[in-house]
């Protein structure tokens, strides 16, 4: 066997048939980010980054877990360290990531982004490293809207609060010199959170001000819901997003959902029960007005978050504190997506699990709600967050193959607040490639580079073209 250098150009492909299938129908199809966390004021104002810290590190709470495991100073985290002493350490940590996708994506990041070969990232070639990277991100070829155009994304749909202006995504959308599709998604999440009274009323208090009506009344906070939700579809909005621990089916009245919404607005704490009734009824809400408005929906289940106290205290959300949660999955989501089927409301919808036990469930349930005119309408997303890696890609490609169709799965997304995260479509890709390529010589799929090669392109970006009918699906 030969033995393959580090992150050459055939890097995961481990057949002849997977690195044609790569390299001739993958490598080149464009992007379509049909969910990230990019901040679209940056891309509005078409920002330079000052240097590889602030483009790289910040925010990154994959980079921040491993350099905490790795004994580093929260100071030289999120604290108030110079940049280059948080790249440092960085650096000081990428050699301890070993078998961690973060030193393939790393490398991978610096290769494609800056022209980084021959030399890895380490105490030793840090400040090289950091003084290339740095002053070539100085160059408008490193504004944020040349990084779109040079890593070949033709849609990006952001993940936006019903109370955003969404100032920024108008402003992209008037600009006629930029021709990639910056849209919003709507994320309703603040708009179930009865669990936390003073929160929720805050956030009731903003969607008060920004749909510049009074909510007094369940009737009319659903009313100033469907006056945001209207906002976001003249934007260009096509698709919601929600984060949630577990599907959410519980039984109700629509009294017993008001006189929650009046105990909660009036400033009581809801019980448990309570709590869960909301939630079950505010998802029906939401997913018929994606169904109304032919939306995609798209739900997220099973993260475990904020599990440190004292760090949330320190830090806030979103810094690295999260797991795999154990949830129930099954029972409660089969319920849900039945009640909107009965109701005829139950729009395209993209189901993503964290934690990879529930992968099966998922795939298999998709099958029990697709109706046959729209292909892949039911879609296991995916792989999310921890399962955002090789193994993690694979056992949901292979989960997906063996219920449903692969051929119709609308493929990789960046779920990411970095800009420079666009290789891990080549990284989902290469694994693609590889799987089929393997099959293929295996005798377990026909050798015919035309039939699988097209199902390759169909992934990577037409399938995703055609399902959410943003931008013309034989662009690639």
């Amino acid at each position: 066997m030969n033995m393959q250098s580090f992150l050459n150009e055939d890097f995961l492909l481990y057949t002849k048939a997977a690195r044609f299938l790569f390299h001739e129908y993958a490598k080149d199809m464009p992007i379509f980010d049909y969910h990230c966390h990019l901040p679209v004021a940056e891309i509005s104002d078409n920002v330079r980054f000052e240097n590889l810290t602030r483009i790289w590190l910040l925010g990154d709470h994959y980079k921040w877990r491993a350099m905490r495991a790795n004994g580093i100073e929260e100071r030289l985290i999120t604290g108030a360290a110079t940049d280059y002493e948080k790249f440092e350490a960085w650096a000081k940590t990428v050699p301890k990531t070993l078998r961690n996708p973060l030193y393939h994506w790393t490398h991978l990041e610096l290769k494609r982004y800056f022209g980084v070969t021959g030399k890895l990232l380490g105490p030793e070639t840090a400040k090289e490293i950091y003084e290339q990277c740095s002053e070539k991100l100085q160059t408008g070829e490193f504004s944020t809207r040349s990084i779109l155009k040079k890593m070949k994304v033709r849609v990006v749909c952001t993940t936006d609060d019903p109370v955003d202006t969404l100032t920024h995504h108008l402003k992209i959308d008037q600009d006629d010199s930029f021709d990639i599709k910056v849209l919003p998604a709507f994320r309703p999440d603040q708009a179930m959170a009865v669990e936390n009274s003073i929160s929720f009323n805050e956030w009731v208090d903003r969607l008060e001000a920004v749909s510049n009506m009074a909510i007094d009344k369940f009737s009319a906070f659903l009313d100033a819901l469907r006056k945001r939700h209207d906002f976001f579809h003249e934007a260009g909005c096509r698709l919601s997003d929600h984060g949630l621990e577990r599907p959410y089916a519980e039984p109700y009245t629509q009294t017993e959902i008001s006189n929650i919404f009046h105990a909660v607005r009036s400033g009581k704490q809801a019980s448990p029960d309570d709590v869960v009734k909301f939630k079950s009824a505010m998802l029906i809400e939401l997913a018929v007005l994606d169904a109304e408005k032919d939306w995609t929906q798209q739900y997220h289940f099973g993260a475990l978050r904020n599990t440190n106290r004292l760090a949330f205290e320190m830090l806030g959300p979103d810094t690295g504190y999260d797991s795999i949660g154990d949830f129930e999955i099954a029972k409660p989501l089969a319920a849900f997506l039945d009640k909107l089927a009965s109701m005829q409301m139950l729009t395209k919808t993209i189901i993503y699990n964290m934690n990879p036990n529930d992968n099966e469930v998922i795939a298999s349930m998709t099958g029990n709600f697709q109706d046959g005119r729209i292909p892949g309408k039911i879609q296991f997303g995916s792989g999310w967050w921890f399962n955002d890696q090789k193994l993690g890609m694979e056992r949901q490609i292979n989960a997906l193959s063996n219920m449903g169709l692969l051929s119709r799965f609308v493929g990789m997304l960046t779920d990411s607040r970095s800009f420079m995260s666009y290789p891990r479509h080549e990284y989902f890709r290469r694994t693609l490639c590889n799987l089929l390529g393997t099959d293929m010589e295996n005798g377990e799929i026909p050798y015919d580079m035309t039939l699988v090669g097209n199902m390759v392109r169909d992934i990577c970006y037409r399938n995703a073209a055609d399902y959410f009918d943003f931008t013309p699906s034989d662009d690639g």
